[in-house]
């Protein structure tokens, strides 16, 4: 390589939507949607594998297997097929947390497809996040709230466990109902956030939320600069010197 020149990486051929383009080897399937030419308007979220709305599905030439994954955080190969899926439509049942138990019934009557699980285990190999989906299922399944719950707490809910499951269960709301009923009836109650809420109840903030809702762009820019910042060192205990707010 002559000097002052700078290596240039590889391209290599992907067809997005059917259509061939040529992009560096090195780039996410997201980053290289961009460098084809395409927007991303929708199903672009995070870019950090956080949101869950960039569900991609893809196929190599010459293999039957379909593949799945989240663009951003998957690398392009040679001659891969790709086409992006930033909504599933999955069942999603309305129900009243105010109203139901946190027990199997519950589960059973809004999601009854869960007892259709194979336990195949093709939901927990398509997971981006590395989740135990067929185990958080099979404590659904045995109406174990606190299991789901906990096995489920990092669900971006992408989409592809669903997409995936050939006993057509929609993953990922079962997941969201366990939790809610976990937060609503078995974990303990946070004494911190009961104050917070009361101290909402009672109007406490009103004055200064009134405050930032008329100042100027230029007094926001100042509060905003001069704030005082957590360290990023803190202990658990730590509040910071004024604690008019709090």
């Amino acid at each position: 390589m002559e000097m002052g020149t700078e290596k240039k990486d590889e391209l290599v051929p992907v067809f997005i939507m059917g259509k061939r383009y040529e992009v560096p080897a090195s780039l996410t399937i997201q980053k290289a949607m961009e460098y084809a030419g395409y927007q991303l308007i929708r199903g672009c979220g995070c870019r950090g594998g956080i949101c869950g709305a960039c569900g991609t599905v893809y196929r190599y030439p010459g293999n039957f297997k379909i593949e799945v994954g989240l663009a951003c955080q998957t690398l392009v190969q040679p001659n891969m097929y790709l086409a992006q899926i930033p909504f599933f439509p999955a069942t999603k049942t309305v129900y009243d947390l105010e109203k139901v138990k946190p027990n199997i019934e519950t589960i059973v009557k809004s999601y009854p497809e869960v007892l259709r699980c194979l336990q195949c285990n093709t939901c927990t190999k398509s997971c981006p996040m590395d989740i135990e989906v067929m185990d958080y299922i099979a404590a659904a399944m045995r109406g174990d709230v606190a299991r789901l719950a906990e096995l489920s707490f990092d669900c971006v809910m992408c989409g592809l466990c669903t997409s995936r499951c050939p006993a057509e269960i929609c993953q990922y709301n079962v997941a969201i109902l366990g939790r809610r009923l976990y937060g609503k009836y078995v974990a303990k109650k946070a004494e911190h956030l009961a104050s917070a809420v009361k101290a909402v109840e009672e109007k406490k903030y009103e004055k200064m939320l009134k405050e930032l809702m008329v100042a100027g762009e230029d007094t926001l820019k100042d509060l905003y600069n001069m704030r005082e910042m957590e360290p990023e060192q803190a202990d658990d205990d730590w509040v910071p010197k004024d604690k008019t707010y709090l």
